[in-house]
């Protein structure tokens, strides 16, 4: 049996970026039968991290560490992700 996608990405985000806090959300169930519902009940999330890591970077180049630490996961294996990204004290 295949591993969660949201057990997954928590992992790369993890080790990624060394979290202050993570929340991976699946937000499928509120798109069933939208444009991208796969039926695999793993086709929208929000991720709303908090790290060091984003610190002075801007909110695009947020997105694009997140999308890059993910691999495929996004626009291949994932329909939507949404990322909520901030620096400590943001």
């Amino acid at each position: 049996m295949s591993r969660p996608i949201a057990l997954e990405m928590e992992s790369l985000l993890r080790a990624a970026f060394d979290p202050i806090t993570l929340a991976v959300i699946n937000d499928s169930a509120k798109h069933h039968g939208h444009a991208g519902d796969d039926g695999s009940g793993e086709s929208h999330f929000t991720i709303a991290i908090e790290s060091a890591s984003f610190a002075g970077v801007s909110r695009l180049q947020r997105q694009r560490m997140v999308n890059a630490a993910l691999g495929d996961i996004p626009g291949q294996r994932v329909h939507a992700l949404a990322v909520k990204a901030r620096a400590p004290g943001e």
